[in-house]
C-alpha cells in the first residue's frame, strides 16, 4: 500500500525480507532464553537486526541494495526483539513456575496459555498506539534509540557523530565505572517528572536501611527494610488502580478535538473496543487454562468463575501499568507488578495449581506490549512522525506481521527447547521467587501492608495525573531498586536541564540523539557483557 506521497513500505511477508528475519527471529529466540535461565534477564537485540540490514545494504551486490531501506531495518529491529522477549520474558519464564512447583503436567498447558496471551498482548499495544492513552509522541526511550541509530547509519554526516560520542559514553559509563547508562540517556528524552519520580523510587528502594534505620521508624521499617512491610507492592497496587481508573476515563471521553478522519491517531472509540476485545481474549485464554489445568477439581464454581475474572483482569491490568512505565521510563517492571498480582490472587484465597496458572498467565502479558511499544515508537520516527498516514499506517501493520512472526518463532524454539532447560534444572531465577510466595500461603499482616501502602501510592498518581504516570513511575523505581541507576537519571536530568538552557535550535536537537546513543552504547555494551558471562559460566 502506498501512502499520499506515492511510498511504497517494505512487504514483511516477501521473499526477501523472511530471507532476512527469519534467521534473526531464531537468534533472538536462541538469546531470549539462553539470558533469561542463566542470568534472569534478557536485552533489548533490536539494534542487532538493524546493523545486520545496514551490513546487508553495503554489500556491492545489487541483490542486497534492498536491505539499505531504514524501513526494513526497522521489520527486522522490531522482529528479533520480539523474539527475544517473547521467547524469554513471555514464554519461558512462566512455564518455568509449574516445574519448579512439581506440577509438569501444567507446563505444556500453561505453554499453550501464555502463548495465545502474548499474541493478544503485542496486537493489543499496535492498536492502541497512537492513541490518547500509549501516544506515538510518548517517550519509548528504546524506540528512539533504535530509530536514531538506524537514521544515523543512513543520513551519515554531523548526526552519525554526535550519536557515536553517545555510544562511546553509554560503553565508556557502563565498562567502565559499571554505571547503568541507559538510564542516563533516559533522562534526556523521557516526562522529566515522571523519571524523577522513577529516580527517586530507585533510590529510596536501595539506601532503605540508611534511610529508615533510625529509632522513629523502627516501629514502621524493621532495620529500615521496606521490603519487609511490602512497601514497593502496596504502592504499585495503589497506583496502579488509580491508573486503571484514569485509563478508563480517558476512553470514555468523547472525541471532540481529535484529528478529522484519515489521521493514524486511533480516537477513542477505537481504544475501547481494543479494550474490550483485550478482557474477552483474556478471559478466553483464562477460560482455557483453567480446562487444560483441571481447576474445577479443586475450586468450587463460585471460587473458580472469581479466578476466570480476576486472572482476565490482572493479565490486561498488568499489560498496561507496564506499558505505561515503559514508555514513560524504557524500563518495564514486569516481575514486580507479577507478584504483586499473585499477591492479591494469595489473599483471594486461590489453592496453589490455580495461583501457578495466575502468575505465570500475568507474567506473560506485558513484556510483548512494551517491545511493541518501542519498535513502533522507531518506525514512527523513521517514517516521518506520521506525515503521510496512510504510509503509517501501512507501516506499522508490516511491523505487526514481523512481531507475529517473531512470536511464532519464538513458541517454537522454546516448545523444542523447554526439556533441555527444565532436565538441566534451568529457569529464569524470578521463578523461585514466585514459588516461594506461593508456598507461604496467605497472611492477614501482607493484606494490612498492601492496603496501607496503597494509599500514598494512589496519592502520588493522582497528584500526578495521567500524562505524567508519577505514581506508577515511583513504584517502578521501588520495585526495582538500584543506586547506579538511580543517580544516573538524576545527574541526566540536571544535565539536560542545563542543555536546554544553553542550547537552542539545532544543538538541543543533538540531546536527543545523543541519548539514543548512549542508550545504544549501553545496549551493545550488555549484550557483549551477557554472552561474555553467559559463555564464562559455560566453562
Amino acid at each position: 500500500m502506498s501512502g499520499t506521497s506515492g511510498r511504497q513500505h517494505p512487504a514483511f511477508f516477501s521473499a526477501a525480507s523472511l530471507f532476512f528475519i527469519t534467521p534473526l527471529c531464531v537468534l533472538g529466540a536462541i538469546i531470549g532464553t539462553q539470558l533469561i535461565t542463566t542470568l534472569g534477564i534478557t536485552t533489548n537485540t533490536s539494534l542487532i537486526g538493524a546493523l545486520g540490514g545496514m551490513a546487508l545494504g553495503r554489500l556491492p551486490m545489487a541483490v542486497f541494495a534492498r536491505y539499505r531501506s531504514i524501513h526494513m531495518q526497522n521489520l527486522a529491529q522490531s522482529a528479533i526483539s520480539a523474539a527475544t522477549f517473547g521467547a524469554g520474558n513471555a514464554l519461558l519464564l512462566p512455564i518455568g513456575i509449574p516445574f519448579l512447583m512439581g506440577m509438569p503436567e501444567l507446563v505444556l498447558p500453561l505453554l499453550f496459555g501464555v502463548f495465545l496471551a502474548m499474541l493478544v498482548d503485542g496486537y493489543l499495544l499496535y492498536r492502541m498506539f497512537d492513541s490518547e492513552i500509549f501516544p506515538s509522541g510518548g517517550a519509548w526511550p528504546p524506540g528512539v534509540a533504535a530509530a536514531e541509530a538506524i537514521r544515523a547509519g543512513d543520513e551519515g554526516g554531523h548526526k552519525l557523530w554526535v550519536l557515536g560520542a553517545g555510544v562511546l559514553t553509554g560503553v565508556a559509563g557502563e565498562a567502565t565505572f559499571g554505571i547503568p547508562m541507559s538510564a542516563f540517556g533516559v533522562a534526556f528524552i523521557g516526562n522529566i517528572w515522571a523519571l524523577a519520580m522513577f529516580g527517586v523510587g530507585l533510590l529510596v528502594r536501595s539506601y532503605s536501611t540508611l534511610l529508615f534505620s533510625g529509632p522513629s521508624f523502627a516501629s514502621i521499617f524493621p532495620g529500615g527494610d521496606i521490603t519487609k512491610v511490602y512497601l514497593p507492592q502496596g504502592f504499585m497496587v495503589g497506583a496502579g488502580l488509580v491508573a486503571l481508573i484514569q485509563v478508563v476515563i480517558l476512553v470514555l471521553k468523547d472525541d471532540k478535538g481529535m484529528p478529522p478522519g484519515g489521521g493514524a491517531r486511533h480516537s477513542s472509540a477505537y481504544v475501547r473496543r481494543s479494550l474490550s476485545f483485550g478482557s474477552l481474549a483474556y478471559l478466553v485464554i483464562a477460560v482455557l487454562l483453567a480446562a487444560f489445568g483441571g481447576l474445577w477439581t479443586s475450586m468450587s464454581v463460585g471460587m473458580l468463575v472469581g479466578f476466570l475474572i480476576y486472572a482476565a483482569f490482572a493479565a490486561l491490568a498488568h499489560e498496561i501499568i507496564v506499558g505505561l512505565a515503559a514508555m514513560h521510563a524504557g524500563w518495564f517492571p514486569a516481575f514486580g507488578v507479577a507478584i504483586v498480582t499473585l499477591a492479591i490472587g494469595i489473599l483471594l484465597g486461590f489453592p496453589p495449581i490455580a495461583l501457578t496458572l495466575l502468575v505465570g498467565f500475568t507474567a506473560a502479558t506485558g513484556p510483548a506490549f512494551a517491545d511493541m511499544g518501542y519498535d513502533l515508537k522507531a518506525g514512527y520516527m523513521l517514517r516521518g512522525y506520521g506525515a503521510d498516514p496512510a504510509f503509517e499506517l501501512e507501516g506499522r501493520k508490516q511491523q505487526l506481521f514481523a512481531a507475529m512472526f517473531a512470536f511464532v518463532v519464538a513458541g517454537v524454539v522454546v516448545l523444542l527447547s523447554h526439556r533441555f532447560y527444565m532436565a538441566n534444572n534451568l529457569v529464569a531465577p524470578i521463578d523461585r521467587a514466585y514459588v516461594a510466595s506461593i508456598k507461604a500461603g496467605a497472611s492477614m499482616e501482607v493484606a494490612q501492608y498492601l492496603a496501607l501502602w496503597a494509599i500514598p501510592g494512589a496519592l502520588v498518581q493522582i497528584a500526578g495525573g495521567p500524562s505524567r504516570q508519577m505514581g506508577i513511575l515511583l513504584g517502578t523505581g521501588l520495585l526495582l531498586g538500584g543506586p547506579l541507576a538511580g543517580w544516573a537519571v538524576l545527574v541526566g536530568i540536571a544535565l539536560r536541564f542545563i542543555w536546554t538552557r544553553l542550547t537552542e535550535g539545532s544543538r538541543r536537537a543533538d540531546m536527543e540523539v545523543f541519548a539514543a546513543g548512549v542508550i545504544a552504547g549501553d545496549a551493545f555494551y550488555s549484550f557483549w557483557d551477557m554472552g561474555h558471562r553467559y559463555w564464562a559460566m559455560k566453562k
